[in-house]
């Protein structure tokens, strides 16, 4: 081991020493209690907060932007942050992300899962929402099944809001990493429309990362299937 990873090793032992694991290695300060998250039954994400977002008030201003925090010290992406508009929707073909390798990345394959890849680079906000694609802050490994069944219409909900009005939306993705996990346990998605203050769009939903028929332990991404 290098004298770098001996000091960023040290570094990471002695903050442990002085905070709890879970406190320090969460991916953001959730504005709930993550075991208050029922376990999963089946549906693909379910409604927190009664459906109400956890944005401020002076967050509610009309002006674009994106952003992504930077990766922790495991590598994890943190809260993906924006106002989206016609301004952030991509002005360019979508390019190859298979150069990224999300914490927790495998590459797995079984035949009951849909297009047959248990994991996919699920982007936190969708490129079709900010254009941007392969960043590393912006990607996390995720199931199939959240990818497409917790997360697609939601983003598309979205994105043909904004088309439609040309309005402004206050958007945020916190994927929700336990402790040291190098896998989220799902992402926290909260939406609003500005212009009508919520009329168009206002949900806040907990997309679950699981795929039916597989066990997955969230601490490295290794999994194996289940009857």
């Amino acid at each position: 081991m290098s004298a770098g990873s001996l000091a960023l090793l040290g570094f990471v032992l002695t903050l442990t020493s002085v905070f709890s694991p879970e406190l320090l290695f969460h991916s953001e300060n959730l504005p709930f209690e993550y075991e208050q998250i029922p376990e999963y039954d089946g549906q693909p994400w379910i409604v927190i907060n009664d459906d109400e977002p956890y944005f401020l008030d002076e967050e509610m201003k009309p002006e674009s932007y994106v952003h992504f925090s930077s990766l922790d010290l495991f590598g994890r992406c943190g809260t993906a942050d924006a106002i989206l508009s016609t301004d952030t929707l991509p002005h360019e073909d979508r390019e190859s992300i298979y150069e990224v390798k999300p914490t927790g990345w495998q590459s797995v394959q079984y035949d009951f899962v849909d297009g047959g890849s248990l994991y996919n680079r699920c982007h936190l906000i969708a490129f079709s929402l900010c254009g941007a694609n392969a960043e590393e802050r912006n990607l996390i490994t995720g199931t199939r099944s959240m990818n497409i069944n917790g997360m697609l219409d939601n983003e598309m909900e979205v994105l043909e809001y904004i088309r439609e009005t040309g309005n402004h939306v206050r958007y945020r993705v916190t994927p929700v990493f336990v402790c040291d996990e190098l896998v989220a346990r799902g992402v926290l998605m909260e939406a609003y429309s500005i212009e009508d203050e919520g009329e168009g769009i206002c949900w806040c939903i907990y997309a679950y990362n699981v795929e039916p028929g597989v066990e997955i332990d969230y601490r490295d991404g290794s999994n194996h299937a289940v009857e």
